[in-house]
């Protein structure tokens, strides 16, 4: 039942396997979540808008790497969807701001409980040291994600 995930020991795993594992990992996770039909785009920016709170156009689009004419059209598929919405500034009149609506957030929700539980099976296939290595390392690599940007 129990697989092993690369041949290589993890003493003998590069950096460049390393990274080729996250990415299929990442890709196979993100790819399980199903509910409302988003783009990965779309739901990273409603899960940004979950956790983070209101943001403006521009920092929405910097935050995701996209141009602010792409967001803008993410951000009006998302609204017409009843996903977030746009409101006034209250800070600067002139500025809106776009947050995620209740809608937005339950199907942010289901598409998280999907991905978890995609992992949650793909721990499953692992052997018990296996898990628990990834238990500690996981959150280990988050702990030094959000160090290095606390300190940017």
């Amino acid at each position: 039942m129990h697989k092993r995930v690369m041949d290589l020991s993890a003493s003998e795993a590069s950096p460049e396997d390393l990274i080729v594992a996250v990415e299929k990992m990442v890709r196979y996770v993100r790819q399980s979540a199903v509910t409302g039909g988003l783009s990965m785009a779309a739901s990273a920016v409603l899960g940004r808008l979950g956790r983070e709170g209101p943001c403006r156009l521009t920092d929405l689009a910097r935050a995701e790497g996209a141009s602010q004419p792409n967001m803008t059209q993410l951000v009006t598929r998302l609204e017409r969807a009843d996903l977030v919405r746009r409101t006034a500034d209250r800070s600067d009149g002139r500025g809106v701001l776009v947050e995620v609506t209740d809608t937005g957030r339950e199907v942010s929700r289901q598409r998280r409980a999907e991905r978890a539980q995609a992992l949650h099976l793909l721990i499953e296939e692992l052997t018990e040291p296996e898990q628990q290595a990834v238990k500690v390392a996981l959150p280990a690599l988050a702990r030094a994600i959000e160090d290095r940007q606390s300190h940017s």
